[in-house]
């Protein structure tokens, strides 16, 4: 059986490679999520204020109005995962309240049934 003492020469020699991996992860994960910058654009911004304009306001899951307009959500109907066509499609968008799209949705949306 070999002592640890025997060991510390070997594992000091070898590289750490989670940095190189490290590096590697982070780009791609920045370039594959790129299109979350778009809910800052102000063509965003405008959707948004039309559709919930469209919808009057109201959740179109539960039928609650709401006045306040940082308590609804633009919610895309068919996740677009990066589709611009499917992003920008104000068909595509509809007016949520915060519990029915923080809640509901985001599970059905985790099991793929939406």
């Amino acid at each position: 059986m070999a002592r640890l003492k025997s060991l510390k020469p070997v594992v000091s020699s070898l590289k750490p490679r989670i940095s190189y991996l490290k590096v590697d992860y982070d780009q791609t994960r920045r370039e594959r999520y790129d299109w979350r910058k778009w809910y800052g654009l102000a063509r965003w911004k405008a959707l948004r204020l039309r559709v919930l304009e469209r919808d009057g306001f109201t959740c179109q899951d539960c039928g609650r109005m709401d006045h306040d307009t940082s308590r609804l959500h633009a919610d895309h109907k068919r996740a677009h995962r990066g589709d611009p066509s499917l992003f920008w499609d104000e068909q595509n968008v509809q007016c949520l309240c915060e519990r029915c799209h923080n809640g509901a949705k985001q599970r059905a949306e985790r099991r793929g049934r939406v």
